[in-house]
C-alpha cells in the first residue's frame, strides 16, 4: 500500500530494504509501472542471507536491481571446507535461517563423499542441550560430541555468542575442535567476543568492503554531503553501521548521482504520477531511461563500489576469512587466513594444521589417580597449592617443557581409573575425560580396548604385565638343621635298624659261642651288643670281638650299611646347609592359580580385574590359569578377596596372609622401597600391553604428545626416567621368596643349635642316672656289710685260695674238675693298689673258673696299701726276691712259674714239696694261663 501511495505522489525511483517474501510483490509491481527498484535484501535478525527464490534468476529487462549482490555463502563455506579437508562435520543454523539456502552446498559435499550433519538450534539454547544430555545414551553422546569437533554456524553473531557460551560450559567441546562460522554480517567487536567465548580453533567467514587506495574517491564530496566519519572506517560508527544500512546509504548516494547527471544532461522526465489501483494504467514512460541511467552509474562509498551489471545485480562483493590458533587462551589474537571474490575465488592458504611443537598460550586440565611411583603427593605446605611427583608426573614435565604448555593437575573424585557403569557411563578418570572435564588422563593407567573406544591414547611410554605382590617367608630358626638331611621316618627306620641288628648279633652269639682266649673279660650281652652295633654306625668302633662267621658277615653288611648312611648324611648336610630349599612357593601366575591355601586378589572395576574377568569367562579361548584365578577373585561376587584401593592390597599383604594381583611395576617400586624387605614380586615377562596417557577422543595433542614420546624413547631419557624410580642397586632381593643372609655364605649358631640342644641333654642325663645310681649304691650299702668288712673278707678269702691252689699244685696228677671248681672273683675295686695289681688273663666260659696272677712287686705295694684291719688277720713274712726262688716257687699249670709273695702264715701251716720231674705246659687238662 506504501508503495502505491508513493506512485500517486510522484517517484523516480523506489528503494526497499525488506524481505525475501515483500520483495517479489514490489518486483512485480516495479516491473509493471516500469519504476527502478533498488532492492536491499535484509536478512532477519542479522542471521545469513538466503537467496530470494523470486529473484534468484534475474532478466535484463527487470526493472529490479539487486544493490546486495548474489549469496555466495555456498560457494566460499564449500571452498573453505575443501580447504580444510573436512571429511565429516555438523551444520548448526538458528531458526531465522532459511536452510533453502545451502541446498547448492549439500549437493556439492554429497558429490565429494563427504559426511554432513544439520542440527537447528532452537532459542531456548541451554534447554536444548540439557535434553540431549538427558535423551542421549552414552554411546550417541560419545559419536555427537565426536562430531561436534567440526562445525560450520549460520547463525547471526549474537545466537553464536550465546550457543558458545553454553557448549564450552557443558564441557562439548574441548581445545581440539574447530568451528568455522560463516555471515556477512560480523563486526570487529563481534568477533573479538565470539573468540573470548570460544575454545580451540575459531575460524570466521564474513563480507568485508576494500577501500580505494586513493583516499579522496572513498567518499564522493563534490556531488553531495556525507558524512566524514562515516568514510573513515577506523571511525567507531562506521564499524557499529550494518551492512544493510551502509547499502542504503550508497544506494542514496547512487540514485542522488544519477539525478544530477540527468540534470546536466538536461534530459530530466517528469516524475510518474501513477495509480497502482486503477486499471488500464499506463507504465510511466521515462521508467526505462532512468533505469538505463541508474545502472550505468557507479559510486565508491561505504561498501566500496556499488554499481550493477548487464543483468541488474551488484557483481562488487569480498568476503574475508579469519581465524585463531588452537588454545583457550582468552588474549589469541585473529589473524587474516585469505580472501574470496567470485572472480579470483579464493586468495590464500587455508590448512587445518595439527598442532605444532609450539603449544605456549595451551593450558590443559590433566586429572589423575594417585599411583605410587606413578603419581604421588608430595609434602604439602599450608596454604600452598598441592605437588605432584612420579614417573608419569616427570614424563609430563619433559612433554611441557618440550612443547611448551601448562597443566592444571587434580585427583579423579571417586579415586578411580574408569569402568563402564550398568547405564553405560564411565566412571573414574576415563569418566572425566568422557564428559569433557579433563584434557588429559595421566597415571599408571593401562591401554585397553575398552578405554580406547571412548578415549585416545597415545603410544605407550611403559611396558605393562600383571605380577603378583607376596610377603617373604619369615627366616625360622631350626634348631634341628642337622637333622634335616634325613627325613623323620628315615631317622625312625635306622633307631629301629641299630636295633633290630643289636638283637642279631646277640642271638647269633648266643646259638654259637665264639672260641674267646682266656683271660678275656668281654661278654656277649645284648647291652653289649646294642652298644658294639651302635659304635660301629657312628664309626666309632666296638670293644666286643665276635669270631663266628655269622657275626661276621653280619657285622660286614652292616658295616656296610653304615658307610653308605653316613655318607649320604654328610653330603646331603653340606648340601642342605648352603643352598636354600624353597618348598611349596609361589614363583608365578600359575603357581599362584594352582593353590588356594593363599586368598589373592585384585582392585574391583580395575583394568586387571577385567582382563581376568575377560579372560577367565570366556568359553571360548578359556585359559585355565585365570579361570581358576577369576574363582578365587570372584568368590562371594569379588567382595571378600578384593580391594577398593591399591593400597589397601598393599597392606593386606604386608600384615596379614594375601597375595595383590596388581600392575607389576608399582609392585616391584612397593617392594624395592620396603624398609623391611620382607614383600617380593612374580610378574609375567610377556608384556601384551604398555601404559599410556589418555586424552579426550579425537584429540589434537595425541600425535604431538606420541611422537615426542618416541623422542625420549629414543635418545635414552625415558630409560634414564625410570632409573629414578626404579634403581638397579635396590638393596631388597625383589624375586627372592626367603630373605637373604646378611653374613654371606657362613653358617651360623642357629643351624646347629640342636646339635648342642642334643649333648645338652645327653649331659644332663647323664648327671641325672649318675645321680640315681649313688642314691641306689647308697640304698643296697646300707642293708649290707660294710665295705671295710668286705675288704678283709675277700682278703682272707683271697690268702685261703692261693695256699689252696698252690697246694693242690704240688701233685703233679692232681686233675682239676670243672664242676668242682667255684672260684668266687676278688673285690678289690676300692683299693687303687689292688686295681693296679690285678690282671685279668681269661674268662672260661661254662666254667665258672676265674684266676688270677699276683706279680711280687705288686703284691708288696698292695700289702703295703692294706687297712690295719685287714692287715691284723694275716702274718706276713719275709718275701724272697722272685729272682732267686724259694720254697714258694711252683711252675704253673701252663709251664711258668707261680710265685708266692707270702710266706707261711700262723694259721694255715705250709710243707714245701720237691718239684715235679715232668712239665706242666704239657698237660692237657691244664687250660689256664698266667
Amino acid at each position: 500500500p506504501w508503495s502505491c501511495e508513493l506512485m500517486n505522489r510522484g517517484i523516480l525511483a523506489l528503494v526497499s530494504s525488506i524481505g525475501c517474501m515483500s520483495a517479489g510483490s514490489l518486483q512485480s509491481l516495479a516491473d509493471a509501472m516500469h519504476i527502478p527498484h533498488l532492492f536491499i535484501q535484509r536478512a532477519p535478525a542479522g542471521t545469513p542471507r538466503s537467496s530470494c527464490p523470486s529473484t534468484s534468476h534475474p532478466q535484463p529487462d527487470d526493472y529490479t536491481l539487486f544493490v546486495r549482490p548474489p549469496v555466495y555463502l555456498n560457494d566460499v563455506i564449500f571452498q573453505v571446507v575443501m580447504e580444510y579437508t573436512w571429511q565429516k562435520f555438523i551444520i548448526f543454523y538458528d531458526t531465522d535461517y532459511d536452510i533453502r539456502g545451502i541446498e547448492n552446498f549439500l549437493d556439492q559435499t554429497s558429490q565429494q563423499g563427504m559426511d554432513v550433519s544439520l542440527q537447528k538450534v532452537e532459542s531456548n539454547i541451554n534447554m536444548m542441550i540439557t535434553g540431549m544430555f538427558r535423551t542421549m545414551r552414552v554411546e550417541e553422546l560419545h559419536r555427537y560430541r565426536d562430531t561436534l569437533r567440526r562445525a560450520v554456524l549460520f547463525m547471526s553473531p549474537a545466537t553464536a555468542k550465546a550457543f558458545i557460551t553454553e557448549v564450552v560450559e557443558t564441557n562439548l567441546v574441548a581445545f581440539d575442535c574447530h568451528w568455522i562460522i560463516i555471515n556477512e554480517e560480523i563486526s570487529d567487536m563481534d568477533v573479538q567476543e565470539l573468540v573470548m567465548k570460544s575454545i580451540g580453533r575459531l575460524t570466521l567467514v564474513r563480507q568485508t568492503f576494500p577501500l580505494s587506495q586513493n583516499s579522496s574517491q572513498r567518499c564522493v564530496r563534490s556531488n553531495h554531503r556525507i558524512n566524514t566519519s562515516l568514510c573513515d572506517p577506523k571511525d567507531p560508527k562506521a564499524q557499529m553501521l550494518e551492512i544493510t544500512n551502509r547499502y542504503i546509504y550508497d544506494t542514496v548516494l547512487l540514485l542522488a548521482n544519477t539525478f544530477h547527471r540527468k540534470l546536466e544532461d538536461r534530459k530530466w522526465h517528469s516524475m510518474a504520477s501513477l495509480s497502482c489501483i486503477r486499471k488500464g494504467s499506463k507504465p510511466w514512460q521515462g521508467g526505462k531511461s532512468m533505469l538505463d541511467t541508474v545502472k550505468k552509474g557507479g559510486v565508491s562509498g561505504l561498501t566500496s563500489l556499488l554499481e550493477f551489471n548487464d543483468n541488474g545485480t551488484n557483481p562488487n562483493i569480498y568476503f574475508e576469512i579469519l581465524g585463531t590458533n588452537y588454545g583457550e587462551d582468552r588474549g589469541r589474537g585473529v589473524s587474516r587466513l585469505g580472501t574470496w571474490d567470485p572472480i579470483h575465488g579464493l586468495n590464500g592458504t587455508l590448512t587445518d594444521r595439527k598442532l605444532e611443537n609450539n603449544m605456549r598460550g595451551v593450558v590443559l586440565r590433566v586429572v589423575t589417580v594417585l599411583e605410587e611411583p606413578f603419581v604421588m603427593v608430595s609434602e604439602n605446605v599450608l596454604g600452598k597449592p598441592k605437588k605432584y611427583q612420579g614417573f608419569s608426573i616427570d614424563v609430563l614435565d619433559a612433554l611441557a617443557n618440550y612443547l611448551g604448555f601448562k597443566y592444571e593437575i587434580y585427583v579423579a573424585p571417586d579415586h578411580k581409573y574408569g569402568s563402564q557403569q550398568a547405564d553405560g557411563t564411565w566412571n573414574g578418570l576415563i569418566g572425566e575425560l568422557v564428559f569433557k572435564r579433563a584434557d588429559v588422563g595421566l597415571s599408571a593407567l593401562t591401554i585397553t580396548p575398552d578405554r580406547e573406544s571412548v578415549v585416545d591414547f597415545t603410544t605407550r611410554y611403559m611396558d605393562y604385565s600383571v605380577g603378583v605382590l607376596l610377603r617373604k617367608a619369615e627366616r625360622t630358626v631350626d634348631m634341628f638343621a642337622c637333622l634335616a638331611p634325613f627325613d623323620l621316618s628315615l631317622w625312625a627306620c635306622i633307631a629301629g635298624t641299630v636295633l633290630l641288628v643289636g638283637t642279631l648279633v646277640y642271638l647269633l652269639n648266643w646259638l654259637n659261642p665264639p672260641r674267646l682266649p682266656m683271660g678275656s673279660v668281654s661278654s656277649t650281652t645284648l647291652y653289649n651288643s646294642m652298644w658294639f652295633v651302635y659304635g660301629s654306625f657312628v664309626q666309632q668302633g666296638g670293644e666286643v670281638p665276635y669270631t663266628t662267621l655269622a657275626t661276621r658277615m653280619m657285622m660286614g653288611v652292616w658295616w656296610l650299611f653304615a658307610l653308605i648312611v653316613i655318607s649320604s648324611y654328610t653330603a646331603n648336610l653340606a648340601a642342605f646347609l648352603t643352598i636354600s630349599r624353597i618348598e611349596n612357593s609361589i614363583q608365578s601366575l600359575q603357581d599362584l592359580a594352582k593353590q588356594t591355601d593363599l586368598p589373592y586378589g585384585t582392585v574391583l572395576d580395575s583394568a586387571v580385574y577385567d582382563q581376568v574377568r575377560s579372560k577367565g569367562m570366556n568359553p571360548f579361548e578359556r585359559d585355565p590359569m585365570y579361570s581358576q584365578m577369576w574363582r578365587m577373585i570372584n568368590r562371594t561376587g569379588g567382595a571378600e578377596n578384593n580391594v577398593e584401593e591399591s593400597k589397601e592390597g598393599i597392606r593386606k599383604v604386608k600384615y596379614g596372609r594375601f597375595a595383590f594381583v596388581w600392575d607389576a611395576a608399582v609392585l616391584e617400586y612397593v617392594a624395592i622401597n620396603d624398609e623391611d624387605c620382607s614383600l617380593y614380586t612374580v610378574s609375567n615377562n610377556v608384556a601384551d600391553r604398555g601404559y599410556g596417557i589418555a586424552m579426550q577422543h579425537g584429540s589434537p595433542y595425541r600425535d604431538i604428545f606420541s611422537q615426542r614420546i618416541l623422542e625420549l624413547q629414543q635418545n635414552g631419557d625415558m630409560d634414564i626416567l625410570k632409573l629414578k624410580w626404579w634403581p638397579r642397586d635396590s638393596p631388597c632381593d625383589l624375586y627372592s621368596p626367603v630373605g637373604t643372609r646378611k653374613s654371606g655364605s657362613a653358617l651360623d649358631i642357629h643351624s646347629f643349635a640342636g646339635v648342642f640342644f642334643v649333648l645338652a641333654a645327653g649331659v644332663v642325663l647323664s648327671c641325672l642316672i649318675a645321680t640315681v645310681e649313688t642314691w641306689w649304691t647308697r640304698r643296697k650299702g646300707s642293708r649290707v656289710p660294710s665295705k671295710e668288712d668286705d675288704k678283709e673278707i675277700d682278703l682272707e678269702h683271697l690268702h685261703h685260695r692261693v695256699n689252696s691252689l698252690c697246694t693242690e699244685d704240688e701233685s703233679p696228677h692232681k686233675q682239676f674238675s670243672t664242676s668242682s671248681i667255684d672260684l668266687t672273683p676278688l673285690d678289690m675295686d676300692s683299693l687303687p693298689a689292688a686295681r693296679q695289681a690285678l690282671e685279668q688273663i681269661s674268662d672260661f666260659r661254662n666254667t665258672h673258673i676265674t684266676t688270677t696272677t699276683f706279680i711280687p712287686e705288686q703284691i708288696q705295694t698292695l700289702s703295703r696299701s692294706l687297712s690295719a684291719k685287714a692287715a691284723a688277720g694275716f702274718a706276713f713274712g719275709t718275701v724272697q726276691d722272685h729272682r732267686t726262688g724259694g720254697p714258694f716257687r711252683q711252675r704253673a699249670p701252663n709251664g711258668g712259674f707261680f710265685r708266692s709273695p707270702i710266706k707261711t702264715m700262723s694259721s694255715i701251716p705250709y710243707q714245701p714239696t720237691p718239684a715235679p720231674n715232668f712239665s706242666y705246659g704239657n698237660d692237657p687238662d691244664r687250660g689256664t694261663s698266667i
